[in-house]
Formats: structure tokens, C-alpha cells, sequence
């Protein structure tokens, strides 16, 4: 039920793409691991969906980041080639 928030800008050669929530965050101790295949800390997750976004974005020269702060939310942030 919260709002989702997505910004787009270009810097240089690259275009950054943020996808922004207000929902639960995620833990500080979570962080390093979400991208890893089958790291899940939902009992009905998989753990496959940040890690094929993250190796869609790398296969294109991108990268992808998160910031988030556990009860106020994330905001990940797609950095692509402009070209």
C-alpha cells in the first residue's frame, strides 16, 4: 500500500533510474547478501528476483545500488550506459 516513487536523470555517459519506497527496508545485516541467487528473507520468496535484476543490469554494462533504512524503505538506483 505505499507509494512508489521512480526518478530518471543523466549524468555524462550514463542514464540512473530510482525505483523509491516507504515500505519495511531492509536489515543493515541483509544488505551485502540481497543480490545473492536464492537469499530470501520472505517465507514465500525465492530469492531469484534482485539477482537476475542485478545480472540483467551487469550483462548491459550497469550497475545496480540500494540504500535503504530498515521502517522507512529503499531506494534502488539502475545506472546504465547512455549509449
Amino acid at each position: 500500500g505505499a507509494d512508489v516513487v521512480i526518478r530518471a536523470s543523466r549524468a555524462d555517459d550514463a542514464v540512473a533510474i530510482a525505483v523509491e519506497d516507504h515500505g519495511r527496508g531492509i536489515a543493515e545485516a541483509d544488505l551485502p547478501k540481497i543480490f545473492d541467487p536464492f537469499f530470501t528473507t520472505r517465507p514465500d520468496g525465492t530469492g531469484l528476483g534482485l539477482a537476475i535484476c542485478h545480472k540483467v543490469v551487469r550483462a548491459h554494462g550497469g550497475d545496480i545500488q540500494v540504500r535503504s533504512v530498515l521502517g522507512v524503505g529503499s531506494t534502488f538506483t539502475v545506472v546504465l550506459p547512455a549509449t
